[in-house]
């Protein structure tokens, strides 16, 4: 148990210095923007003195550094700045955050919605997944073996954008039965929320399912050489029996990681669906808040998506430990 907790500390120290380089290249880079957002406020006919006022009030004529490490000691608190866009520049007199919505109050409802959506996929992908995994390695090289590894890696090699527009051309437009458009809000009841929820979350289970589907079937089959394998066989065990009961618990390491590292991607990942299906999540905000210079916006949306990237690599890396003895106590 002590060699366990050592690894899982020694694996969160590493992820907490990984998301401290992350959020310095995040702030390079998204300062390293083209434009102002004071330019875009005011217009292109502003002076040099109105965009040089606007920038004091903003906080932005301060140095890289300081606004860097100011910025990430708030965020540590929690406290990710205000919205600009949201804000009221009336006047350049006093705090923006005394007139602004701040940055968590315009994430928090995205960010529930984005994990209402990865929730759903990952309800629908994961059985999915290790299902068609199990019965593809049953019927090794069989016609539905065949069928399956050609579909989940037609889906997989297809652009996202393209998945979701075939998906809206069969189910929403020749047959209308889920909407084109997944603009929830929080009056709807989970079943209305669900139900337009659907095409985004069909589209992102075609894309995770593969890599899934692929690593359990590639898993088990790993395994039936193996004697134990072979001694319940010649027990007289059926198939399915030996594969469900014998080989599955034994190959849950690497497909507990894949899952893992397609959660992350359903969280990471759905910045294109969100803006094909106008999904109100936190990748509709992302791309909206670099439309219109929003920084602060930018920079938390960067950051909660390194920060649920890595926490979640970091969850596949210890359920691999603890379920694999040899990684536990290796030699």
């Amino acid at each position: 148990m002590g060699s366990i907790l050592r690894i899982i500390l020694q694996r969160l120290a590493l992820g907490v210095l990984t998301l401290i380089i992350v959020s310095l290249v995040i702030f390079a880079a998204v300062n390293a923007l083209p434009g102002s957002f004071a330019t875009a406020i005011l217009g292109q006919a502003a002076t040099p003195e109105a965009v040089a006022a606007m920038e004091q009030t903003l906080g932005l004529d301060k140095p890289a550094v300081t606004r860097y490490f100011s910025w990430l000691f708030a965020a540590v608190q929690g406290d990710f700045g205000t919205s600009l866009s949201q804000a009221n520049f009336a006047s350049f007199a006093g705090s923006v955050a005394d007139t602004g919505v701040t940055v968590a109050d315009t994430l928090a409802p995205r960010f529930r919605n984005t994990l209402f959506l990865a929730g759903l996929t990952a309800l629908i992908a994961v059985p999915v997944a290790v299902t068609l995994g199990v019965l593809a390695a049953l019927y090794r090289n069989s016609a539905f073996d065949r069928a399956t590894n050609i579909f989940t890696l037609s889906s997989i090699s297809s652009p996202e954008f393209f998945m979701a527009y075939v998906l809206i051309l069969f189910l929403a437009v020749l047959n209308p039965w889920l909407p084109s458009l997944s603009n929830i809000s929080d009056d709807m009841t989970l079943g209305e929320r669900v139900r337009t929820s659907m095409l985004p979350a069909l589209t992102l289970t075609l894309i995770v399912t593969a890599h899934m589907m692929r690593m359990t079937r590639a898993a088990i089959i790993n395994l039936l050489a193996s004697p134990y394998i072979e001694m319940a066989r010649l027990k007289g065990m059926s198939p399915f029996r030996v594969i469900v009961k014998h080989a599955l618990p034994n190959a849950l390491a690497p497909i507990v990681n894949v899952i893992a590292l397609n959660l992350a991607y359903l969280i990471t990942g759905v910045v294109v669906i969100e803006v094909v299906f106008v999904y109100p999540g936190i990748g509709q905000l992302f791309v909206d808040s670099v439309k219109t210079r929003d920084i602060p916006v930018v920079q938390a949306c960067c950051l909660i998506f390194a920060a649920a990237y890595i926490l979640l690599n970091l969850l596949a890396d210890v359920l691999s430990i603890i379920s694999n003895p040899r990684l536990r106590h290796p030699k």
